[in-house]
């Protein structure tokens, strides 16, 4: 898979995964308690860890090495 197209996947999530924020700022106090645990533990780590892989995948790509476990393996 290319750059761009991983890119471009991880923005996407990166956006998706931000719009239900929008709800909880703007919405009702009685209707946001009702899903603010699955904002918490769901929306908020998907969205920190998409932006970080966006900032900083550089990075991690450096360290993850280029052949894949199965080339590597013994039959």
């Amino acid at each position: 898979m290319s750059q761009s197209i991983l890119r471009f996947i991880f923005r996407w999530i990166h956006i998706a995964f931000s719009i239900p924020i929008l709800g909880y700022i703007y919405g009702p106090v009685e209707e946001v308690q009702k899903y603010a645990p699955v904002l918490r533990h769901v929306f908020v780590p998907m969205i920190v860890i998409s932006g970080l892989w966006m900032w900083k995948g550089h990075l991690l790509r450096r360290l993850i090495p280029k052949r894949s476990f199965r080339q590597n393996a013994t039959v």
